[in-house]
């Protein structure tokens, strides 16, 4: 390359995009609306996503993000206290998995969009 990239952002759908928005601000990312159909949402200015206000089963169903952080076990346990599995029908929270490689968690958005939170060893 001859210049130096700066962020890279995937973009993801939502079955319901209320619903999606409120999900992603819950887990403590900042939204910032782009269009109707369309926000950004991030962490810092170098981490974040795009969130569509479009659907399709089969994309959502097989898109993953991961998102390393530097604590896993404190990052786990703060979505753990959002209890978001109880207030957004088709969430869902794994346990942490110990793996050759490192650590990491997962979260089922209600999309179906598959959240990989994770540290390397």
């Amino acid at each position: 390359m001859n210049y130096q990239a700066k962020s890279i952002r995937t973009f993801i759908g939502a079955k319901n995009y209320t619903t999606s928005k409120a999900f992603y601000q819950a887990l403590g990312f900042e939204e910032v609306v782009l269009s109707p159909k369309m926000s950004l949402f991030k962490v810092n200015e170098n981490l974040s996503f795009y969130l569509q206000d479009y659907y399709v089963r089969k994309w959502c169903d097989n898109a993953m993000v991961f998102l390393e952080v530097d604590d896993l076990d404190k990052c786990w346990k703060a979505i753990t206290q959002l209890d978001l599995p109880n207030q957004y029908k088709n969430v869902k929270l794994s346990t942490i998995q110990e793996l050759d490689w490192g650590r990491e968690f997962f979260l089922h958005d209600p999309s179906g969009i598959l959240w990989h939170f994770g540290v390397f060893n």
